[in-house]
């Protein structure tokens, strides 16, 4: 896989493990096998690392980081009952001190709409999520405008882009 990516020039997205190590081992596989780290979106970080020095740690690293559960609102996270699911809230705290840390260019954010539950038709928060309520919200908890548009527009755009 990532000598494919770095040979075509593709992105890569990662699924990681739940536990707080696994995003960081799978860096190192990785990078032990050429992949460009710059060129990876590690996913679900929202539900694997909680801490915030962890976080700002696998930030140094270089990957782009994917908050990607926006609209799950239940604490209880039935594939570790260790794990305390953040809120959208929480994400966006999260979010900010990615931002105010200066990694605003290497954020992501997506909802994982997986089960017709969470379409609007069947009362879920919908694919307009993000754009309705967090995008406010972030803005309303401080982080400048500028910043909201790398990580809507411009990250996605790069990262999406075959170089």
């Amino acid at each position: 896989m990532a000598v494919v990516a770095s040979s075509l020039g593709a992105p890569l997205i990662i699924h990681p493990g739940r536990t707080p190590e696994s995003p960081f081992e799978i860096l190192n596989i990785l990078e032990a096998a050429g992949a460009n780290i710059s060129r990876t979106v590690m996913s679900h970080l929202d539900r694997t690392i909680l801490n915030e020095e962890q976080l700002i740690h696998l930030a140094k690293r270089g990957s782009y980081l994917e908050y990607d559960l926006f609209g799950i609102e239940c604490s209880h996270y039935q594939f570790a009952p260790a794990v305390d699911m953040p809120s959208d809230a929480q994400r966006v705290q999260m979010i900010k001190l990615l931002v105010d840390n200066g990694y605003q260019q290497r954020i992501m954010l997506a909802h994982d709409i997986h089960t017709k539950h969470r379409l609007v038709k069947y009362g879920g928060h919908g694919y307009a999520h993000i754009l309705d309520n967090i995008v406010p919200k972030m803005v309303d908890r401080g982080i400048d405008k500028d910043a909201v548009m790398s990580i809507m527009i411009d990250n996605p755009r790069e990262w999406l882009t075959f170089h």
